[in-house]
C-alpha cells in the first residue's frame, strides 16, 4: 500500500510523535496550516470513521481529547476537523484528524465560509431529511 499515514506507522518516514497508544498515534503535521498543527490517526489502515472498530473509534477520540487541551493551550482556540471520504474533501485515504490551533488574525474562516452559499429547504425536505438521519 502507498499511503503515508501507513508508511508513518511504519517507520519509514520521520515524524515528529507526540503520543501514541496500541492503536492511535498523533504527530505534527509535516505540511502545517498553524504552527502547533497535530495529526491523529488510527494505526490500522481505514479510509472512513465508520471503516474502524468501536474500539478503535474510542481510542483515537480519546487521544484528540487528550491532543487538544495541549494544541488549545498555544492559541486558546482549536479547529477539530476531520475528511471522511475523498468527496468530503480527504486527500490522503486514511483516516486523520486535524487539531489546527486557531487565532483571531489568522486566515481561515468559520465552517459556513467553506462554502459558496447556505442551502434553503423546504419543511418537507427537512422532514425527508430528519426522517432518513435519526437514529
Amino acid at each position: 500500500m502507498d499511503c503515508i499515514f501507513c508508511k508513518i506507522i511504519a517507520g519509514k518516514i520521520p515524524t515528529k510523535i507526540l503520543k501514541e497508544t496500541s492503536s492511535t498515534i498523533s504527530f505534527l503535521d509535516a505540511f502545517p496550516l498553524a504552527k502547533g498543527h497535530v495529526l491523529v490517526i488510527p494505526k490500522n489502515h481505514h479510509e472512513k470513521i465508520q471503516d474502524m472498530s468501536h474500539e478503535e473509534n474510542t481510542d483515537l477520540f480519546s487521544l484528540v481529547y487528550l491532543m487538544i487541551s495541549k494544541v488549545d493551550s498555544l492559541t486558546g482556540g482549536t479547529l477539530v476537523a476531520v475528511h471522511n471520504g475523498k468527496v468530503a474533501g480527504q486527500e490522503v485515504p486514511h483516516v486523520h484528524v486535524h487539531l489546527v490551533p486557531r487565532s483571531t488574525n489568522d486566515s481561515a474562516g468559520t465552517i459556513h465560509s467553506m462554502f459558496n452559499s447556505t442551502l434553503k429547504l423546504s419543511e418537507s425536505e427537512i422532514e425527508e431529511l430528519y426522517q432518513k438521519l435519526k437514529i
